[in-house]
């Protein structure tokens, strides 16, 4: 298989507008059962682990239940990252799902956000979910908001212990507070954006190498980050994943990061890329 992990934007709704988030002037649109099934077909040979993420809230789709039933009829891995407002509305679904693997929840949402429940009750419904999952899913409470410095992150980890008491234990992925349960601290980068300044081009990125990404419309991209579909190597929907990959354009990408330099005017205007430099 060529790629550890595919992204497939099952939908561009979101129900919050986060600070760290970019956002998307594409048109609005959700996957339907019909289409999701063409995808995940197509892509079967490629990767083992599907990752229902790019832009939009993933636990907003009403099909949700479905797609997860047919990824797990076709062999992948699931991993959905969420805000996490809409966990306990949909725990029951998503722990008797078989094909859900892993479920990331960005805590660092309620940055910049008017949420509809209070601070507290909207961290107990996160911290619930992890709890009921009781090492059956793998969790990850994601603070990806300047190495844990917010200051409401304190509160966010007291919290967590009274669902999670110590000890914790420190790991490669993050810090485990329970079985497969983590807290992952993160540093805050800049979006891609064509807007922005030229950057260097000698960077690199595993894009088309660890992970490919495929946005609600099928049009294929490079990686997770490109939110506006900038780079848009062909559509799933007309086209092959085979053909699609041998194009000029994937090729050039694929052949300039293997010399660290970025073919793209979109990759030197990542904030993300300079980090693998």
């Amino acid at each position: 298989m060529r790629f550890n992990k595919i992204y497939l934007e099952i939908s561009n709704y979101c129900n919050l507008r986060c600070a760290f988030c970019p956002g998307t002037k594409r048109e609005k649109r959700r996957l339907t059962v019909e289409e999701f099934t063409v995808i995940v077909k197509k892509i079967r040979p490629f990767s083992k682990f599907l990752y229902f993420h790019i832009m939009g809230e993933p636990l907003c789709h009403p099909d949700l239940e479905k797609f997860l039933e047919i990824a797990d009829d076709e062999g992948f891995k699931v991993i959905i990252t969420t805000n996490g407002t809409l966990l306990a509305k949909l725990e029951k679904t998503l722990l008797s799902a078989p094909a859900l693997h892993k479920v990331n929840i960005s805590l660092h949402a309620f940055e910049a956000n008017d949420l509809s429940v209070p601070f507290t009750e909207y961290l107990d419904g996160c911290f619930s979910f992890g709890k009921e999952s009781n090492g059956e899913k793998i969790v990850s409470y994601r603070l990806w908001n300047g190495g844990g410095q917010n200051e409401k992150n304190g509160d966010i980890l007291a919290r967590a212990e009274q669902f999670f008491p110590k000890p914790w234990v420190e790991e490669r992925t993050g810090i485990r507070i329970a079985d497969k349960t983590y807290i992952e601290h993160g540093d805050k980068f800049d979006w891609p954006d064509l807007s922005a300044d030229e950057g260097s081009e000698n960077v690199f990125c595993y894009g088309l190498r660890d992970q490919i990404g495929i946005l609600c419309d099928g049009t294929v991209v490079p990686c997770c980050l490109d939110h506006e579909g900038d780079i848009a190597l062909g559509n799933i929907f007309h086209e092959e994943m085979e053909d699609i990959l041998n194009t000029p354009r994937a090729k050039a990408i694929y052949d300039g990061f293997s010399n660290r330099k970025a073919a793209e005017e979109l990759c030197r205007k990542c904030g993300y890329a300079r980090r693998f430099k």
